[in-house]
């Protein structure tokens, strides 16, 4: 029997972007959101080109009776400074949905088993904020020996002084790839082009 997480298989993450971005500098971050939402976008459709996984990683808000629609749906509500995030990234049925209770998308979740059983040992990891849930999320990936790349066009945070902060350490201590989609597209990093 093969080792899965040795396999080759990719999953796209993205992460928390089923989000009312109602917190302290939520508005900070809505426009770099925006904008990573529409390379997130296209990630989706280059993953499912490819026979990648989706997995959308979101953050519960400490409602644990929610399901996957009222999410979804408290994300698009009117008064959501995050409704534009959900309308462009709103869950598709084939896709898998990850409720997390904290920071990162492997504690006390279902990813540690959702990964090993679609052969998984590649990961894109998208979303928001970069220096808090998609690095924690990084360095438990890391730990588990997954390959990962964070492209920087993909991951928000309130700055972009914080987002690179991020992404230098997911780079420098963790061996993730962090080039942009303008410089590297999901199929030459699955071909090992990068």
């Amino acid at each position: 029997m093969s080792d899965p997480v040795r396999s080759g298989k990719a999953a796209l993450l993205i992460i928390d972007m089923l989000n009312k971005l109602d917190f302290g500098g939520g508005e900070a971050m809505r426009p770099h959101a925006e904008a990573a939402a529409e390379v997130i976008a296209s990630l989706r459709d280059q993953a499912d080109a490819a026979g990648a996984g989706v997995i959308y990683c979101n953050d519960n808000f400490g409602d644990w009776s929610q399901d996957r629609a009222e999410l979804v749906a408290e994300s698009l509500a009117p008064d959501s400074r995050g409704r534009r995030l959900a309308e462009r990234l709103r869950p598709r049925d084939r896709d898998y949905l990850v409720v997390k209770p904290q920071f990162s998308g492997f504690y006390a979740t279902t990813l540690p088993a959702v990964l090993p059983r679609l052969g998984v040992s590649r990961l894109v990891l998208t979303g928001i904020a970069a220096d808090i849930c998609v690095l924690f999320t990084a360095a438990d990936a890391h730990m588990r020996e997954y390959e990962l790349w964070a492209p920087s066009d993909a991951v928000a945070s309130e700055s972009e002084e914080r987002k690179r902060w991020a992404l230098d350490i997911m780079a420098h201590s963790m061996s993730a790839e962090i080039r942009p989609t303008t410089e590297l597209s999901l199929a030459d990093w699955l071909a090992g082009k990068a």
